[in-house]
């Protein structure tokens, strides 16, 4: 289309030239903050410094969007030592991953094609995601993650060491106008040290009170300066152990809703459903074309030779009985609370004056991580039951197997080579424990270089800041997996012994002898294949800004920024050939190869309209190599009627660009998907559903095989631009009359409203809220029940979830802040804080109309939106000694009982159509410091407990792992920490 190529460098640079009427550029990223709004809400002076959200010099106190602040102290303060952790406690934050996630191995890939992120730490702002915030460093976008299993939309805030931050700032607000794609839900500037004199030893071990996960870190940092050069250089190691699910009896025995109860139908003695042609129909065990007379039987405990006693009409065969949900596997044990991660970071950062108005800067940093994730020994399922959609789904077992019980063919697939050529499987599924847990290991290094100047000049009596940057930088993952299957081994292997003898390293396969036959060494060595799978992520930036004064409205100057920006992506995904083919019992995943280019230019105004109002209007336009070209705006307000109160507001357009992944990328994810028709506790369809069931052929009694249905996901080349629209609007009060008391030193109140509406937004459907909307609506309707088709026994084929532009997302809730710092007494002084979000509303539509159960109060896919979050800090200083203490609650939240694999017995799950309730929950950290220990100078010694109180996460039925939300709550258990920092 001949307007998507309008916007090039060449005629961006004459767009700026014409908005701004005079060559110049606004300043870089500052490092001077002489006085700013910090993390308690306390407002202080700003001294001409470039804010967050706007490349214009602030002069005022309050800009006209909100800004939260973490300095580097209060980062210090929470014992905390990863980037993802602190910002994961803010109030704004929704569910993120962090090492909580244990998800390798359990849930294949999720949609966006962005990989699984195993070991990453992200941030989410307002529930909407994290590709919807735009993470930067010094101003400029850092690299998204690659994890080895995708390209994915977000940023790993592992690969930011916490050493090298001098602050943290936090837009609550969208900016596409001043920053271009992603930053709708807000943006994360980290602010690094560009000084520093002297060197600084840091020291930090941490553990959780009975259950270990050992935390480790320790970093170096030296600098100095002259009149012209100044340079920085830290060396960081991070160590965090990793903890077990067996250690904590939520998830290591049987609980309400979790533990065996919620477990596998993957068994280490095995699960077999089948039919056998000699039976006369209608007998169990005989071949009805409903499969509703199928066995489906497990092997009684202690069998050492299984025994085939074809039985009486109604009986399981021999030395088996009838599955039932007791038979269940409890992999919770295998899998991990916390995962192992190692990172290793080396930075540093040079500044040169040439000239008393021109420098040169430049900053390097190479980060290795070094992380794993454990899940439960691969069970095994062969048989169209399997629903994988791939190989699995067709290997028979024939009946030449020598461990083959039944002395027939089991046959997938209608067949003339396999017994009388009907398909007679539903499928073997055994979990063999003796060959170990799964083991996945990631090797992850990102490395940046940053190049560039910056300088002032003056026109007549006006000032310019200009700068010019260069970045490149790369995230590169390699993932080892253990104690994965080949499929097309396994099915040789249980295949006819004479043609598995042709091969060499085959041996014949036993999955009939349960725990007291257990599959030997040369089977396991026969049918174990090591995965490697890799990818990657560059992105090239070029940027260039200039800023200054245009003209004087009375006694006040109207300034402006502006500037261009040109940005390459390539990312790559090449999983292990097993997983292209097929013949990986893991997953299915395909490879990515692919790139875009981005160039984009912006113009921002702040204009005085009268002593106490200023206006601040912004424009970008943007031109994407995949799909064209977008121009987003925004308009800020903000008034000061009188001196302690500043009203503001803000109006922004938003837009996000698909990435790569949501693009091209291709891969299956298993769903804990509730089939409404036969749920696995056996309690049939619901009313409202049970016609729907009838009209898909669902037979009487079907019971759901498997509570993890695989779904083709992935992307979609023909996707557009999200675009969003949001508002903010509040004031911040700082009395003058509380200053300088007798109780107050000062005092700050400041509340901001906030509302997104996201159009067009890039997601798969819910699958859950469209399976229920199918058979609801009858389970014939070719628009709701499009992605679904069932087996002759009732099972689901894997349904086609792709991504989308599906439709609408709808948010609104409010921020409080409020600090207040007594003066200083003779015992010392307290300071007090709170910052807390109330969230009204939240909404996600798609074009069909479905609602997302995704919604205020509501647990859903192992993330809560808690209607409140709360954080308050009260400290105590006084000469050497500090103390603190950080109180955080969370709102309670409800959960369906629908959701849940089994809800019967927990309390208020009386029928399907009730809600389990999971309780507010209040945490408390402590902290205790000691500046200049034993009088040595530049010694701080500080000791700490982070939920000191023992609050344990309330349990969740619906949520797949380890029984509790891993996004919303703490581990649980207590965390003590000691930290030593001497600089010298």
């Amino acid at each position: 289309m001949k307007s998507s190529h309008v916007l090039r460098p060449a005629i961006l640079a004459g767009l700026l030239v014409s908005f701004a009427g005079v060559p110049a550029l606004a300043g870089a990223q500052d490092t001077q903050q002489d006085q700013q709004q910090n993390q308690t809400g306390q407002i202080q002076t700003l001294q001409g410094i470039i804010v967050t959200g706007s490349r214009i010099k602030q002069t005022n106190a309050v800009t006209s969007q909100p800004v939260l602040t973490l300095t580097h102290q209060q980062l210090e303060a929470t014992g905390l030592k990863t980037v993802g952790d602190v910002l994961q406690q803010l109030t704004a934050s929704g569910k993120a991953l962090s090492a909580k996630f244990n998800s390798s191995g359990n849930f294949g890939y999720p949609p966006d094609g962005g990989g699984i992120g195993a070991g990453s730490a992200q941030v989410d702002l307002r529930n909407l995601g994290s590709k919807r915030v735009l993470v930067l460093v010094d101003g400029l976008r850092w690299v998204n993650e690659s994890s080895a299993s995708g390209v994915s939309g977000a940023v790993d805030l592992n690969t930011i060491p916490i050493a090298i931050i001098d602050r943290i700032e936090v837009l609550e607000d969208g900016a596409s106008a001043i920053y271009g794609s992603d930053a709708i839900a807000g943006v994360v500037n980290i602010i690094t040290r560009k000084t520093f004199d002297g060197a600084q030893v840091h020291a930090y071990f941490g553990r959780y009170s009975g259950l270990g996960g050992d935390t480790k870190n320790g970093d170096l940092t030296f600098g100095g300066h002259t009149d012209k050069f100044s340079g920085i250089f830290s060396a960081s190691y991070f160590s965090q152990d990793a903890i077990s699910s067996a250690l904590w009896p939520q998830s290591s025995v049987p609980e309400p809703g979790a533990g065996l109860a919620a477990g596998s139908s993957a068994t280490p003695q095995g699960r077999l459903t089948f039919c056998d042609p000699s039976i006369a129909f209608p007998a169990y065990g005989s071949c009805s074309a409903d499969q509703s007379e199928f066995y489906d039987i497990t092997l009684n405990n202690g069998t050492t030779n299984p025994n085939y006693n074809k039985p009486s009409p109604d009986q399981p065969p021999g030395t088996y009985h009838d599955w039932s949900s007791a038979d269940r596997f409890n992999f919770a044990p295998y899998n991990l609370l916390l995962t192992p991660n190692k990172r290793k970071s080396l930075y540093t950062s040079i500044q040169y004056n040439i000239s008393d108005n021109v420098h040169i800067h430049a900053k390097a940093l190479y980060n290795n991580r070094t992380s794993s994730n454990q899940a439960a020994p691969e069970p095994i399922f062969i048989g169209p039951y399997a629903g994988t959609g791939g190989l699995a789904d067709h290997i028979s077992v024939s009946h030449l197997n020598p461990f083959n019980p039944f002395g027939i063919d089991l046959c997938a697939d209608a067949s003339p080579t396999c017994g009388d050529g009907t398909a007679n499987l539903g499928w073997v599924t055994r979990r063999p424990v003796e060959i170990g847990p799964r083991i996945y290991n990631q090797d992850v290094n990102t490395t940046y270089f940053n190049v560039g100047m910056d300088g002032l000049f003056n026109i007549g009596d006006r000032g310019y800041n200009w700068n010019a940057d260069l970045v490149h930088t790369d995230n590169k993952a390699d993932q080892v997996f253990f104690n994965g299957y080949n499929l097309a081994h396994m099915s040789l292997a249980l295949g006819d012994p004479s043609v598995c003898a042709q091969v060499p390293g085959c041996v014949p396969l036993d999955l009939f002898g349960g725990q007291s036959r257990p599959i030997t060494p040369e089977m396991a060595d026969w049918i174990l294949a090591t995965q490697h799978d890799s990818s990657k992520q560059v992105m090239d930036l070029f940027n260039a800004n200039i800023s200054g004064d245009m003209f004087a409205i009375g006694d006040r100057e109207a300034d402006f920024a502006a500037g261009v920006e040109h940005r390459r992506y390539q990312g790559d995904f090449e999983p292990d050939p097993l997983r292209q083919n097929g013949e990986s019992q893991d997953s299915v995943a395909f490879p990515v190869n692919a790139s875009y280019k981005v160039d984009e230019g912006y113009a921002e105004f702040n204009f005085p309209i009268l002593a106490s109002l200023s206006i601040d209007p912004a424009v970008r336009l943007s031109h994407y190599s995949t799909f064209g070209s977008a121009t987003t705006g925004k308009i800020g307000l903000r008034w000061q009627p009188i001196e302690d109160l500043v009203l503001r507001g803000t109006w922004s357009q938003g837009f996000r660009a698909p990435n790569i992944g949501e693009l091209f990328g291709l891969t299956t994810f298993a769903a804990t998907l509730v089939d409404p028709c036969g749920p696995s506790d056996g309690s049939g369809p619901a009313p409202q559903f049970a016609a729907g069931c009838a009209a898909q052929g669902v037979p009487a009694g079907f019971t759901q095989a498997n509570t993890q249905i695989i779904a083709f996901t992935g992307g979609n080349p023909n996707l557009q631009p999200e675009k969003s629209h949001s508002y903010t609007a509040g004031f911040v009060y700082s009395p003058s009359w509380l200053e300088h008391t007798a109780w107050s030193d000062r005092v700050d109140l400041s509340m901001s409203y906030y509302h997104y509406k996201i159009d067009n937004a890039i997601q798969a459907e819910d699958i859950q809220a469209l399976l229920d909307a199918c058979l609801a609506a009858g389970g014939t309707s070719p628009t709701l029940c499009a992605p679904f088709s069932r087996q002759a026994g009732g099972n689901l084929n894997p349904p086609q979830n792709k991504l989308q532009n599906i439709g609408t997302v709808l948010t609104d809730g409010v921020d409080i802040k409020f600090n207040w710092a007594s003066p200083e007494w003779s015992w010392g002084r307290l300071t007090a804080a709170l910052q807390s979000t109330r969230v009204f509303s939240f909404s996600q539509v798609d074009t069909l109309g479905i609602a997302s159960q995704r919604m205020v109060g509501i647990e859903v896919s192992d993330s809560a939106i808690p209607s409140w979050q709360t954080n308050i800090q009260l400290g105590w200083m006084r000469g050497d000694f500090d103390a603190n203490w950080n109180v955080r609650y969370i709102a309670g939240v409800k959960e369906a009982c629908a959701n849940a694999v089994i809800s019967s017995g927990i309390p208020g799950c009386a029928d399907s159509s009730d809600f389990h309730h999971l309780g507010a929950t209040t945490y408390n950290d402590v902290q205790l410091g000691w500046k200049d220990v034993f009088a040595l100078k530049g010694l701080k010694l500080s000791i700490g407990v982070n939920n000191i109180f023992d609050r344990d996460p309330p349990i969740c039925l619906t949520c797949s792992l380890n029984g509790y939300d891993a996004g919303t709550y703490d581990l649980p258990g207590r965390f003590w920490y000691v930290d030593a920092n001497y600089k010298f």
